[in-house]
This record gives structure tokens, sequence and C-alpha cells, in this order.
């Protein structure tokens, strides 16, 4: 294996493996790819059948992205002749006079700038939702929002496609190569490895969880939290009623938030709850499920779609990594400019392959065309130390670790 190239990612992920393809479709072709573990591996954050797609954001920096991302994944999609995104629709619920209305009125005012581009939605009142989706078990004191593009990414085979494109294209994989640490100078970056340093003229971070204990390597201290996660899938008797053709992918703007999608992957509805508030490190994650989380997410089901109820089929962890502000970060590593980093901030995955093209940007020309300002590294989120951390996507302070 050589040891020097143009550029190098650091990570084979969701975002990674994007940035790898995104720099070699833009001619950008002597890349190396390092990952620790093996290509597809389930230790990361891009594992699993299914993330979710949408237009319906808290905020217009992420509905600003969103038309981008989609036509992303088409341009895959045509590509490979894969088809990655599947268009069940998403529906957003919250109970009256809550706080889960406000994030539903937050939603419907970001998709209003889309209206022009084709993007359409519906509130919803209970007796609406009922009518189209009997599965659902609630009060009239129940809204929604529907938006018929939402759907399901398929994040194992997106990821796989990427690579296979990469490949295509002749950038070079290494997998079970662990990254130990980072030097930069004026003329390239140095990346220390299990199997030895190799340089380049820049290098793409995408390693997730396993970013801040390498920009420790560079004097960058980012306030990263990690999150342990979990979702489960249920093995309901009534498979024809939650098929993807008859139910939509959802949230449940309640205290917890829960999420989940049709079948899909898995023989079995996908159900889970988002910011579990276990807070973790590197050494003291675990790839164990957590049995009253679990039931947490199964309680739920019996109560407001009992027909989704059904035994264990399986669960499965993983590790969000989330600033302050629980927004992406993607700009140069301060003080490093051929460094640039990726924070997905554990909701990355339905924008990976736009992401990996303005992570591709940055390392080639040092900008994006895509709107990214709010992303940027130097924000108060990521820089002041009184930051009241807000992990919840509302714009007010929610959880802060213990």
């Amino acid at each position: 294996m050589r040891t020097a190239y143009d550029h190098i990612v650091i990570g084979a992920g969701a975002l990674g493996s994007a940035a790898a393809y995104r720099l070699a479709a833009a001619g950008h072709t002597d890349v190396l790819v390092l990952e620790q573990y093996e290509l597809g591996h389930t230790r990361g954050a891009s594992e699993d059948h299914s993330r979710i797609i949408r237009h319906t954001y808290h905020s217009t920096v992420y509905t600003a992205l969103t038309p981008a991302a989609y036509t992303a994944w088409e341009e895959v999609e045509e590509e490979t002749g894969l088809q990655l995104v599947f268009k069940v629709g998403g529906l957003d619920l919250a109970v009256t006079g809550t706080p889960g209305e406000r994030e539903l009125a937050a939603y419907e005012a970001s998709l209003a700038p889309l209206a022009g581009a084709g993007v359409t939605w519906e509130r919803l009142d209970a007796a609406e939702i009922r009518s189209r989706w009997p599965q659902w078990r609630i009060d009239d004191d129940v809204v929604g929002l529907f938006q018929p593009d939402g759907g399901i990414l398929d994040v194992r085979r997106a990821t796989a496609a990427h690579i296979a494109l990469a490949r295509a294209h002749g950038v070079e994989f290494a997998p079970g190569t662990a990254v130990l640490g980072l030097s930069s100078s004026d003329t390239h970056v140095t990346v220390s490895t299990s199997r030895g340093s190799f340089t380049a003229g820049s290098v793409v971070l995408c390693a997730a969880s396993w970013t801040p204990e390498l920009l420790v390597s560079l004097g960058v201290d980012w306030p990263i939290t990690l999150s342990q996660e979990q979702v489960s899938y249920f093995a309901t008797p009534n498979l024809r009623d939650f098929a993807p053709d008859r139910f939509p992918m959802w949230m449940w703007h309640g205290d917890p938030f829960f999420y989940g999608f049709p079948v899909y992957g898995e023989v079995a509805v996908k159900a889970a709850r988002d910011l579990s508030g276990r807070f973790v490190t590197q050494q003291t994650r675990s790839e164990l499920p957590d049995p009253a989380a679990t039931e947490e997410v199964a309680a739920f089901l019996r109560q407001r779609l009992p027909g989704a109820a059904g035994p264990e089929l399986v669960s499965k962890t993983c590790v969000y990594d989330l600033p302050p502000d629980r927004e992406f970060v993607l700009d140069h590593v301060p003080g490093h400019p051929r460094i640039v980093a990726a924070i997905g901030a554990g909701h990355a995955a339905k924008f990976a392959s736009l992401l990996g093209g303005i992570l591709a940007s940055l390392a080639t020309t040092g900008v994006s065309e895509h709107p990214i300002e709010a992303f940027r590294a130097d924000r108060p989120a990521l820089t002041d130390p009184d930051f009241i951390p807000s992990f919840r996507l509302t714009g007010e302070p929610d959880v802060t670790p213990g």
C-alpha cells in the first residue's frame, strides 16, 4: 500500500463513504479511505436497514438542504439502479396544548419556503388520522402533520452503494486500519494508524462517535456528548396493516419522543425512543440492548399502536455524537485548514449523500455552494463554555448530561 495520497477519508460509514464517492466523482480519484473495522460493520452509526428521510424539520436551516438531499439520493439510485429511498409518507403527531404541538407548528413553518418547489403537506385532526390509519389509538386531542415525501432511507444499502461507486472511480479502501492520531502542517496532513503513517494533502474526518478522541491529537476539544441509543423490532402478527403501502413512517412529539417505521428490513415493525439520556464514552458504551428501554417502546406501542405490538424480534444499539445544540458540524478543524470534520449529531443519515458532496467541496475548494453557515465550528455551541445543551431539536434547552 502506498503511504501518500491526495486525500484521505477517515471512516467508511454513511458520511465517509459518501465523501469518498463525491471526491472521486468530482475527479479527485487519488483517495484512501481508512476504516478501523470491516466495511459495513455494526459498531458505528450506519448499520441496520432503515433511517428516516423527510422534508419536515424544526428549522429552515435543514429544509434549505432537504431538496438537494433527495436529489443526491436520486443521483445514486440512477447510477446504481438500486432503490434507496422509499416514500411511504411521514406522519408527525402531538397532543394539543403540549410542547409537541409547538414543534409541529415549527415544522410546518419550516416547510413553507419549499411550497414553491412542489413540496406539500397537510395538517390533520384526530378523526382524519384515525380514518386514514385506523392502526392508531388516539384521543381527539391529537393532531398531525403529514408530508407525503417522508419515508425510509435504506442506510445500509446506501452506504454499500457509495462504497461500490467510490471503488469504481478508483478509491482505495483500507479496512482494519485504526487511526491513532493526526497532525498537520502547511503542506500536508499525517495520519498515524495501526498500519503505519500516511500523508495526504487533505483529510476528511467522518469518525462519528470516535471523532472527539481523534480531535485531541490536534489540540481541539469540542464538547461532544455521546448518547447510547437503541431501536427494537417487534414481530407484529398484523403484517399487512403495517406494510409500507398502508402505514407511514411516524414521529410522536411527546415526552419521551418516539418514532417508528412500517415493516421493512425485518418481518417486524421498528420503533425507538429518541435520546435515551444514557450518556456514555467509547469505553463505557455497550452493544448489549437494555431490556428496560425495549419495554418502554413496547409499552408505547401497546398504548398507541396496539396492532404493532408483538414479541421482540431484535434490538440494536448505536451511539449519537451530539454537539450541545445537536446541530451538524461541517467545517475545517480550527487551526488545521487541511482537515475537514463532520459531526452528524444523530440525524445525518438522511443527508449523507449530499453531505458527502459538501465535505468533498470543503476539502478541495474550501467552500460549499450549499447554505451551511449554521454548522460552522466557531459557533457558540462549540466555543462558549456557558452554552446550555439543547439536545431536542426545538431551539429550547431540554436535556443536560448528568
